[in-house]
């Protein structure tokens, strides 16, 4: 039996580089959207064209709403009959200081990257009983700076949260963490503005998508590695530049 992947957020951008990539390696994909459904079954229309030998699914789930949340798994299982790979990659980007945090922005942060991870890693210890978990995390986990407080506070809980998985499911269940930098331009942004960004960190460029990849490469290939973090983030981890 091929191994399944489940990936949040795998319709759009880093979650749908991850999903193509895992599939060119021979992986079915449980694609998880909310809002992008058309996205998302172009995704797997495409992928199925591409690899007939494997099974590709979209699912959806509101990760705000914790009652989707649990669902989630169970509805993986019941298509693919094992999931093999967790990979935590959905994630909401709000800004806001500490002082100028609602409580409607703090729990959209916490719900969707906090929460759901939480509940989903959960899930799949209890109900796949071995493999990996990947939680994307942020090259913010080691600043304290709070222009993003809440979405910052729900990043570094989620490398915590890494840390004590891996520590109470091993051996059966790997748990690490990736952790992206300047990687893609924002929606509403060019590519004048990613290089921008990039000149704050040592390695003076954008990463793209590569880093990421290479990334979980090095994590599913290496099966002595657990509980650690990964900083695909040109060094951005290392403090900017003045």
């Amino acid at each position: 039996m091929k191994q399944t992947a489940l990936i949040t957020g795998a319709s759009r951008r880093v979650g749908k580089a991850v999903a193509e990539h895992l599939s060119g390696k021979g992986w079915n994909i449980a694609v998880h959207f909310n809002s992008s459904e058309q996205p998302a079954e172009d995704l797997v229309i495409g992928l199925a064209a591409k690899y007939p030998q494997q099974k590709f699914q979209a699912f959806k789930a509101n990760l705000s709403n914790i009652y989707e949340v649990i669902k989630l798994i169970p509805k993986v299982l019941e298509t693919f009959g094992g999931i093999h790979l967790l990979i935590n990659n959905a994630s909401v980007f709000g800004p806001g200081y500490l002082k100028s945090t609602t409580p409607e922005l703090f729990d959209e942060q916490l719900n969707v990257n906090l929460k759901a991870p939480f509940f989903l890693i959960r899930d799949f210890a209890n109900l796949c009983k071995t493999g990996n978990i990947i939680n994307f995390v942020d090259t913010r986990v080691t600043s304290n700076k709070s222009d993003f407080a809440a979405y910052s506070l729900s990043k570094k809980g989620l490398w915590d949260i890494t840390q004590m998985a891996a520590l109470e499911l091993a051996p059966n269940i790997r748990v690490n963490a990736i952790a992206p930098g300047v990687t893609l331009a924002p929606e509403n942004k060019d590519e004048n503005y990613l290089l921008n960004m990039a000149q704050n960190i040592p390695m003076k460029k954008p990463g793209g998508i590569d880093p990421i990849l290479r990334s979980v490469d090095f994590i599913l290939e290496n099966n002595h590695l657990t509980g650690q973090l990964i900083f695909a983030d040109g060094g951005e981890n290392l403090g900017r530049n003045a």
